[in-house]
């Protein structure tokens, strides 16, 4: 293990792979990911730079526009212009691990775009078991403003592209030939589920299914960006009506617990994992 990766483990089985310092080129936005990562049976439930999406990492942090920087990747929706290739790309840079055990890491980052330094993150990750096959990935990111005036995040939707709040954390699944089942308590499918806040939301494949619970405190729970039929992803909506307003010293926090699970889990298996996975 060095400064580059590390290997993530529940119960000692490998679960993911995070990638610290990844070269990547400045379109894509580099940051650090998760990928693979796999259920405890060894399905692999993450892609890196799929054809249809290259900047799609893994899991990770990910934000289309702070302060009109890319830290997404790939091209930037411009109002009455729509998708526009720019070279406004920032890059997340891993600065240390404050901690680095076998299920989890603490680390400290630096966003960085042309003209300096935004934002300062810390993240921390942990791995948990919660049955034989099952395990939870706890992820929180912190972003505190580092400059001297306020700075805000935007998202597609907030620069005029509706149903496009995507921003901050997200998991780019698996993709196989049938599209996953996504539902929550109490409702099913893509149109109704996406630009939604739900306690819990599960994406179910063949033979796994991942329940994201948002576990910020319930005034801070952000809606989920859902995509099924063009690609497998979840994420949260951070900016979906307005943009989030940064300013000077302060800090944005937010936590998703993720369960892999391998099966595909009914609406009460599912949220039976994501209780237990969000329990004190």
């Amino acid at each position: 293990m060095n400064n580059e990766s590390l290997v993530l483990r529940v119960a000692g089985r490998p679960v993911g792979r995070y990638i610290a310092r990844p070269e990547l080129p400045p379109r894509l936005s580099p940051r650090p990911y998760l990928h693979p990562v796999t259920t405890l049976a060894g399905t692999a439930v993450t892609e890196l730079s799929p054809a249809d999406h290259i900047h799609h990492l893994g899991v990770g942090v990910a934000v289309p526009d702070v302060e009109g920087h890319n830290f997404w990747g790939g091209r930037t929706y411009v109002c009455d212009q729509g998708p526009t290739e720019l070279d406004n790309h920032g890059a997340q840079r891993h600065s240390a691990f404050q901690l680095r055990d076998p299920d989890g890491f603490v680390e400290e980052l630096r966003w960085v775009a042309a003209g300096g330094e935004l934002l300062r993150e810390r993240r921390t990750v942990a791995a948990t078991e919660l049955s034989d096959s099952a395990w939870a990935l706890d992820f929180t990111f912190s972003l505190t403003n580092t400059t001297h005036h306020e700075l805000s995040l935007g998202s597609p939707a907030t620069n005029g592209r509706p149903d496009a709040a995507y921003g901050g954390f997200f998991w780019r699944a698996r993709k196989e030939a049938e599209a996953p089942r996504v539902f929550t308590a109490d409702t099913e499918g893509e149109e109704t589920v996406h630009g939604r806040r739900a306690d819990w939301l599960a994406l179910a494949g063949a033979t796994w299914t991942l329940v994201f619970a948002g576990a910020t405190k319930a005034t801070r729970r952000d809606p989920w960006f859902v995509r099924t039929t063009e690609y497998p992803g979840v994420g949260s909506c951070l900016a979906r009506d307005a943009r989030l307003p940064i300013p000077p010293g302060e800090t944005v926090v937010r936590r998703v617990v993720t369960v892999v699970a391998d099966g595909a889990l009914d609406r009460a298996g599912a949220a039976a994992l994501a209780r237990k996975a969000v329990s004190p």
